[in-house]
Parts: structure tokens; sequence; C-alpha cells
């Protein structure tokens, strides 16, 4: 199976599945010599973890991270570090009844279609469990990017149609882990989460939106063709599961404008080149510009419902599939951190990418 490496100097591999022994991910191309918090990474997986609160799933996972290489006495050696998260509350009972049905909008029918063959207890690779190894090396690159002041900001600010209408630099970010919905408006928050409590209720489940802050970045990150800065953040944040949309700086918002309202006016703040507006999103032609970049994905209703639903088996035959065992009714307060993962993970290999073209 190929597509399990992510990223070109600063580089991931990931493996596992959803309802296997475990997951890992091994991290190459880290500096030697940079201070890495087992704590840290321990608290970025908390965040992620199911069954951290009353709206999402309800699995039981600790998601402990074993450190198995390239970190010593604190600090990165230089060498490959590996990761694994064992798997302890895999019901792989919960799945008998669709051993041979595809489920509307999962991953069943394409995987089998693909392979031949399928893991169907959870998804298996195709599960979102699969992000926790993410989480784990995203935690390992925003440890890398803090020693340059880089750092990236995540937060929930939609859930079905309800919207937050702030600018993200009126909003207080530091309130975003104050709530279970990981929305900095505690007004709003509350609106959200009584929504997710209705949807499940209902047996249904509802989408969202992630917007993510980068401040501090640098200017000259991005390759100008194939490698542009938000063309590989788009990658990175579209391979998340259930990611159906990106977009960043303006945005779709901006083809209502006028090229004399979307320009970014370039300005000198005592010696450093700012823009006066930032509709770019803190990117222009592919390379970082020094200012904030922000971006939006937006993540579909998470497809495993209580109703019955009208499918196929593997034979091809007419069969109703239910959804059974634990499942997020939205997904969007835990993607927060693997949003901001992926971001990290990015911005991290186009930092050792730049130092390298500058030599």
């Amino acid at each position: 199976m190929a597509g399990n490496i992510f990223g070109q100097v600063f580089r991931i591999s990931t493996f596992g599945e959803s309802h296997g022994k475990g997951l890992g991910v091994i991290v190459d191309g880290c500096p030697a010599g940079i201070d890495i918090s087992e704590a840290f990474i321990q608290s970025e997986m908390r965040r992620r973890r199911p069954g951290q609160s009353k709206i999402v799933t309800q699995r039981k996972e600790g998601d402990e991270v074993q450190i198995l290489s390239g970190i010593f006495e604190g600090k990165s050696t230089g060498t490959s570090i590996g990761m694994i998260i064992m798997n302890s509350d895999a019901r792989s009972k919960d799945y008998s009844h669709i051993a041979d049905k595809f489920r509307p909008s999962h991953a069943d029918f394409t995987f089998q279609e693909k392979y031949g063959l399928r893991d169907y207890r959870g998804g298996g690779r195709s599960s979102a469990r699969e992000t926790a190894a993410r989480v784990a090396a995203g935690a390992v690159a925003k440890q890398f990017l803090e020693n340059m002041g880089i750092k990236v900001q995540a937060f929930v600010s939609q859930v079905g149609p309800l919207k937050l209408e702030k600018n993200y630099k009126d909003l207080n970010l530091e309130l975003t882990e104050d709530n279970i919905v990981r929305c900095p408006d505690p007004q709003k928050a509350e609106e959200m989460i009584e929504l997710i409590k209705a949807v499940r209720k209902d047996g249904d489940t509802i989408g969202g939106v992630v917007q993510c802050v980068v401040t501090g970045c640098p200017t000259g990150l991005g390759e100008p063709v194939f490698d542009k800065l938000h063309a590989d953040l788009a990658k990175a944040i579209m391979s998340i599961n259930a990611c159906k949309g990106f977009e960043y700086g303006s945005g779709f918002d901006g083809v209502t404008m006028r090229g004399s309202e979307h320009n970014d006016a370039f300005y000198n703040d005592g010696g450093t080149i700012k823009t006066a507006t930032n509709y770019s999103g803190g990117v222009q032609g592919g390379i970082s510009n020094g200012m904030d970049i922000y971006f939006r994905a937006a993540f579909k209703p998470v497809a495993t419902i209580v109703a019955e639903q009208e499918s196929v088996n593997e034979a091809g035959e007419s069969v109703v599939v239910t959804g059974k065992g634990r499942h997020d009714p939205c997904v969007v307060p835990r993607a927060v951190p693997i949003v901001e993962a992926m971001t990290a993970l990015v911005l991290a290999d186009h930092v050792l990418r730049q130092r390298s073209a500058q030599k």
C-alpha cells in the first residue's frame, strides 16, 4: 500500500489500523538538539483521543505514546524518531454485521475495488483512528517550530449552520480549549454543543469547519511551482478523514471583490515589509510573505448513522445497513489537533527545505 509517507525533508511514515494491535509513526529529518517534551506529545494526544467528552465517540483509548528511538535525555538525536500507540478498547464484533456490506459514504467499496480485500473492523487503515500517529508526529514538529517563534492554532468556527462571524483577530484563541467543542467564543460554543447533542440524540451526525491560524511564520517558505506552500497545506489538510473543502486567505469570498479591493498593499513597518490587508492569507506566489497564514477546512457529517440505509453487499445484492459501534456525531472538536499537526508538519518540512535552498 503506497501513500503512507508525507513530507520531503521533515518526513513521516505511519502504520497501523483502527482495530489492529496499534498504530505508529517514524519521523525522519528532525534536526538534532531540539528539546522534545514527552509530556507535550501526550497532551496533544489527549486533545485528539476518543472518549474525552460527551459529544465525541465513547471509545476509551488512553492513547499513551511509547517513544522507541530518536530522543535521548529530552532532546532529539537527529536519528529516526519512532513512536507507537497501542489499541486497548477495540470492539471488532461491533462490525461483524457489515463484514460483507458496503456502508454508504465509507471507504468500504473503494478499498474492496482497489485491493480485492479490506479490513472491515472500523474501516481498518481508512479509519480516522489512523490520525493518532499524525498527531504524535505533529507534536514533534510543533516543538521544532516553537524554537523559531512559529505558532499553529486551530479552532472550530462552524458546526452545521452555526457559524462564527467574527474575524479570528477579534477572538481570544486562548479560550479554544476552555470548552469541549473547541470554539473560542463561549456563547457560540454552547450553541454548538447543544446542536451536537440534539443531532446525536436523533441518531444522526453533522459537519463543521475548523479554522487554523499560523503566526510568526517567516518569509520565504514554499516552492513557487508544484510545491507552493498553500498547495502543500491543502494536500495535508485534505488528507484528513472527512475533510471535504479547503480555502485559505479570502478563499471563495474573494471572487466577489475587485482587484483594487483584494490587493494587499505593502508598507514598511520599521524596517519590516508588511501588507495593509491580508486577503492573500500569508502566501503569495506560493511563498510565505511573513503575514499570518490562515485557512479553513470543511468536514462532512460522519457517515455512520443509526438509521437504516440501503446499500449492497460484495455480491451486489441489495441490503440494509444499520450503524453500530461508537462514532463521533461531529468530527470537528477532535479534528482541531489533527489540523494543527498536519499544518506543523508542512511548515517544519518547508523550513528545512528553505535552509537547504539558502546554502
